[in-house]
């Protein structure tokens, strides 16, 4: 049986026990979770191991509009939908299984999840359209940057970034909203134990559109093999990141978060 994870925003345990048992007969095997709404104890990254293993090929978020416009959920959804794609590609399959209403807008979603799919629960062919997803050969899409999140109570909340190509000459990253409380350089892949900054920099105030971001930056050499972690406190509502530029210009990408 092909396996999908099912992340279940609201509490149902019957009509979960239905959708899984619907999709057995359309040889799928259903894991998952309820989801919990627990930023402060980064709960969003529990599912994170389960969501990475070779055999999952899809991600089924079941959702109601209510659950999509809380902003703790937005974010949570986003940081593991970030992580999620930096180990399997950004074009691994994500789908909202909506509960009621019209199908919700992607424009009015998180930045991390513009690019999943919608499917009414009530849409009698969605167990068939899943079984399509699953089987159909993943694009590789391509992108100028990496991105992947870490969070839990011992180690607290880390997002990695660098280039997937062109090196960088140093490395900028900003919060709107949230704090900015630690950085560092090291092969990319996961936290390093130690870490030496060229000529580090805290406190830059950078504005984008209306927005004002606070950010850290440093000019150590950024490959493709390295990361520059940043450790936040709170839950920023767009990050910004990028190389790392002493002039008024600065080519950088935005994430929205919640």
């Amino acid at each position: 049986m092909k396996a999908i994870w099912l992340s279940t925003l609201f509490s149902s345990e019957e009509l979960v026990k239905n959708i899984i048992s619907h999709f057995k007969t359309y040889g799928l095997e259903v894991r998952g979770h309820f989801w919990e709404d627990d930023l402060e104890k980064m709960a969003w990254a529990k599912a994170r191991d389960e969501l990475i293993k070779p055999d999952l090929l899809l991600w089924l978020i079941l959702a109601t509009q209510e659950n999509l416009q809380t902003p703790s959920i937005r974010y949570g959804l986003s940081l593991l939908s970030l992580t999620v794609q930096a180990q399997k590609g950004i074009s691994f399959p994500i789908v909202i299984l909506y509960t009621e209403g019209e199908k919700p807008s992607p424009e009015a979603l998180p930045t991390p999840l513009k690019g999943v799919d919608f499917l009414s629960l009530s849409d009698p062919g969605m167990a068939a359209k899943l079984v399509v997803k699953v089987n159909t050969p993943l694009k590789p899409i391509p992108s100028d940057y990496r991105i992947d999140t870490y969070g839990n109570p011992q180690i607290g909340q880390w997002i990695e970034v660098g280039p997937s190509t062109e090196s960088w000459s140093g490395v900028m990253f900003g919060v709107s909203g949230g704090e900015i409380t630690f950085h560092a350089v090291g092969p990319k892949g996961s936290l390093p134990s130690q870490s030496v900054l060229n000529y580090p920099m805290r406190g830059l105030k950078l504005s984008l559109g209306e927005r004002e971001f606070i950010a850290w930056a440093t000019q150590n050499p950024i490959s493709p093999e390295t990361s520059y972690f940043v450790k936040i406190e709170g839950f920023p509502e767009t990050i910004l990141f990028g190389p790392y530029s002493s002039g008024e210009e600065a080519e950088l990408f935005t994430i929205q978060l919640k």
